[in-house]
């Protein structure tokens, strides 16, 4: 990603914070792997801020123009395809001239199924199964 560029990953909120901390986490994680000047930000659909109105601005004080919102950990239903459209482009109508791009959830991706099938597979070789 460019310097003009930037990420919001989008999760649902939780009155819980332990629950809210995931997506905090795994924005540490990719400003690593993306490098120094990434601009990367957390935000939650509903309940928890940063809110997706907030985020979007943290971006954009940061430098973004245009800025891809990912759905972290939604599920491709209707918070994807309809409540983040329109809480994103909500978002964006004070900042004119800065783009956004939604990119698609991550449901069955190959890497999902993938990492499922690591952690069972682990889960088995790691301890002995229970039995009913």
């Amino acid at each position: 990603m460019g310097s003009s560029e930037a990420l919001l990953l989008v999760d649902h909120g939780s009155r819980r914070a332990e629950a809210n901390a995931l997506v905090d986490e795994v924005v540490t994680l990719v400003k690593q792997r993306l490098g120094t000047g990434s601009i990367v930000e957390p935000a939650h659909m509903e309940i928890a801020e940063p809110t997706i109105a907030q985020g979007f601005t943290r971006c954009v004080e940061q430098g973004a123009t245009t800025i891809v919102v990912h759905p972290f950990m939604l599920a491709p239903g209707r918070h994807v395809t309809e409540d983040l459209p329109r809480l994103v482009a909500e978002a964006a109508q004070p900042h004119v001239g800065v783009a956004f791009a939604m990119a698609s959830s991550l449901g069955s991706h190959g890497g999902v199924i993938d990492a499922v099938i690591d952690r069972c597979q682990a889960a088995l070789l790691d301890s002995e199964p229970s039995r009913g």
